[in-house]
């Protein structure tokens, strides 16, 4: 998510620009509105919305703006952050019972008031010493928490995911476009594990099923659901219209313009 440091106050580490969360964060939406799927759920916020988008999940969302303005507060809340926090402030974590990307975060008193301590920084542009940041990611916490205890099932659950169904795992989350070492992570397992029982699940290489997997779905979008390509390639993982222009012409024998004209 790109951040302007005058409509923004981001508070912690920066997030990474895959469609991928590699740490917990805190979203709080001033202006505009945002829209987001995690392969299988879709999210919405409006202004005065927050969220906690959870890591180690894939999330496309798209922002759109108020006029010509769209503000957030990102809070950051990455694990060693978290594992200092809960030497602090020990809290006893069972098992995570939701399992979604986007956890929102119910209004309330002290959340409202934290907020605008924040204004100076989101509408002044000022910027944060790294150390009060810190106690600021800390008050913020505290405040969730105390709303919200079920969180810390959330956030205070460290490690690395599971080894889950590699199947059912890709044919639902193929169109994100992250590399394949994210994907061997999020399934449980090593790079060249996830290629071998990649390779003798669906008979081929990862590679390959997913251009081909993506370039069949963009077709049905466009003959079936009569999407424009423009509209589509992002959507189904492909990063550039030319080399999705290329690879749907290589693959089905005529462009993807030629078929959207029909």
């Amino acid at each position: 998510m790109d951040i302007n440091p005058i409509h923004s106050c981001h508070l912690g580490p920066d997030i990474s620009p895959e469609q991928f969360i590699p740490e917990h964060f805190f979203m709080y939406l001033l202006k505009g509105a945002v829209k987001a799927y995690d392969g299988q759920k879709r999210y919405s916020m409006a202004p005065g919305d927050a969220v906690i988008a959870r890591k180690n999940q894939l999330m496309r969302y798209t922002k759109f703006k108020d006029g010509d303005e769209f503000k957030k507060i990102i809070i950051t809340l990455d694990e060693p952050f978290l594992k200092l926090f809960l030497e602090r402030h020990p809290y006893t974590v069972s098992p995570p019972t939701n399992h979604d990307a986007f956890l929102h975060v119910q209004d309330n008193t002290l959340l409202r008031s934290y907020i605008r301590s924040l204004e100076p920084y989101y509408a002044g542009g000022l910027q944060l010493d790294p150390t009060f940041a810190d106690i600021k990611r800390e008050e913020l916490l505290l405040i969730l928490l105390q709303a919200e205890p079920h969180l810390a099932q959330v956030l205070f659950t460290f490690g690395t995911p599971d080894k889950i169904d590699l199947e059912e795992f890709m044919n639902r989350n193929f169109r994100f476009n992250v590399s394949l070492e994210r994907f061997a992570f999020m399934t449980g397992r090593s790079l060249s594990s996830f290629k071998r029982d990649f390779e003798r699940i669906f008979g081929t290489t990862p590679g390959l099923w997913l251009k081909k997997r993506r370039l069949e779905e963009a077709h049905f979008k466009i003959t079936k659901e009569h999407q424009r390509p423009t509209d589509v390639y992002l959507e189904v993982g492909f990063e550039d219209l030319s080399h999705f222009s290329f690879a749907f012409k290589k693959e089905f024998g005529y462009s993807p313009t030629q078929v959207a004209a029909v």
